[in-house]
């Protein structure tokens, strides 16, 4: 009896075993719904309205991150708590500035896979001020030195022609009214861990890209064997073809739920 008795304990226990390991399986697997954006410098989260709309429409829950500017370690801190309220995988992405914060963000476990809004991508190492650096500006860009407090803004007789060129000039002025006070030593400040280098990355060039120039983004995008999207668009991409990109954004969910 007690030799019966070990054997069903046994048996109970393989299966419990391999019960376990066909729920961690289906988990690791799940179908990818939750997408959180983060914007970058000179503008706020308002700007992903559009692509907010066009990705609920199709089902997935979108999360938009509001970035205090003040440094990277905090922009970060506010990218983390976003996904930790996921209740699955998520695609993260982020515009300008906000793809260095991804970069150090994303290896957040619940980070599924990368877009890349015409944004930086630095590797470890790296800053996003090294790589603006890599190409000379375009006479539209208006990117001010620091002030006395240290912040950077971006200058309104630029700002349409520089961020938004493919916007209303009504439309230009709100996102001008709304940028965020943008502390310049985020642009300085080097990745120490870049989640490019182990997640599923994709990435949009914006074609008309008065801010970032767009060989730089094909740079960046090579070096780290992104996926590529090229659209027409100003760097406000994503506010003037939010349809494109939530389209990018769908199909990197697509892709890293294997399907």
């Amino acid at each position: 009896m007690k030799k019966q008795s070990l054997l069903s304990t046994l048996k109970a226990g393989i299966i419990a075993l391999f019960t376990l390991a066909g729920t961690t399986t289906a988990t690791t697997a799940q179908t990818v719904k939750n997408v959180v954006l983060v914007h970058g410098a000179f503008a706020d989260g308002s700007g992903y309205k559009g692509v907010y709309e066009a990705l609920t429409k199709q089902g997935f829950h979108v999360t938009v991150v509001q970035n205090p500017l003040t440094s990277l370690e905090d922009d970060v801190t506010a990218t983390k708590l976003a996904l930790d309220a996921q209740d699955g995988p998520a695609i993260l992405a982020g515009h300008s500035w906000g793809g260095v914060v991804i970069t150090q963000a994303g290896n957040h476990p619940k980070v599924a896979g990368l877009v890349y809004i015409a944004a930086f991508q630095p590797d470890n190492n790296e800053s996003a001020i090294q790589w603006f650096q890599t190409a000379k500006p375009a006479p539209e860009n208006g990117v001010l030195p620091p002030d006395e407090k240290g912040i950077v803004y971006y200058d309104k007789t630029k700002f349409h022609a520089g961020f938004c060129a493919d916007l209303s000039k009504e439309e230009a002025a709100f996102m001008y009214a709304s940028q965020g006070a943008f502390y310049g030593k985020c642009f300085a400040t080097p990745v120490t861990a870049a989640a490019w280098r182990n997640k599923p990355t994709y990435g949009i060039i914006a074609t008309e890209d008065k801010s970032i120039n767009p060989d730089i983004q094909r740079n960046m995008y090579k070096r780290s064997n992104t996926k590529v999207t090229e659209i027409k668009g100003s760097h406000a991409v994503y506010v003037s073809q939010p349809q494109k990109v939530a389209a990018v954004i769908m199909q990197a969910a697509k892709e890293v739920s294997g399907k």
